[in-house]
Parts: structure tokens; sequence; C-alpha cells
């Protein structure tokens, strides 16, 4: 399971570079994103753009990560893909979760709040 971090400003970005996340590897995801999650700085962006399909031990690996940052105020997701945010609005977990369309809309949120 290859995941990459960009920690900016008090964000750690972690980037699924995979295009499944799926029972096959939903453990070994689990325990990346444990090691990702824990020291981070303020809060976690899930970047999920290149992830084309999710399934349920999938969706329950991301939100077990959620779990392990604390709070849902500090997990937040990015750049769902079509298939994937189907998945996210058919188990409502769309409303558990701050969905931003893609990376770059986190930082112009900032600069709107700002």
């Amino acid at each position: 399971m290859e995941l990459t971090t960009l920690d900016q400003q008090d964000t750690r970005i972690v980037t699924v570079m995979e295009t499944r996340i799926d029972a096959a590897v939903a453990i070994q995801f689990k325990d990346r994103m444990r090691d990702l999650v824990t020291g981070a700085p303020g809060r976690v962006v899930l970047d999920l753009s290149h992830v084309k399909f999710i399934d349920s031990s999938g969706l329950g690996a991301v939100v077990a990560s959620m779990k392990q940052a604390g709070s849902p105020a500090r997990f937040e997701l990015a750049g769902l893909t079509r298939n994937v945010a189907k998945v996210f609005a058919l188990t409502r977990m769309d409303r558990v979760f701050t969905i931003h369309p893609s990376v770059a809309a986190i930082w112009s949120d900032v600069a709107d709040a700002g």
C-alpha cells in the first residue's frame, strides 16, 4: 500500500497512490494510516483522488483511520472519484466526513475563511 505524505501549515495530507482500497489491502492501509496519523499536526486530509474503487472493508479502514486521528473534525477527505463518492453517499458516510472536491480546494477554503 503506497501512501505519500505532505505536511503543510497545520495539515498532514496523506495521498493514497493506489487505485483500490479493498479487503486485500484494508489491514495494510489501516496499519500505515495508524503510523501516519500518530503525531500528525492539527488535522489530517486523506486524498483519495487516485482511488477508483473502495469496498466495505476499505470504507471500514477509512473510518478506523478517522477514529485513530481522534475526532471527525481532525480527519477530512479530498478528491473522491465518482465511484468512491457513490459509496460514501450510499452508506451516508458523506455526512460523517468533511469532504473537499480536491486538495487544492482545502487551501482556497482556508483563504476564504481568513
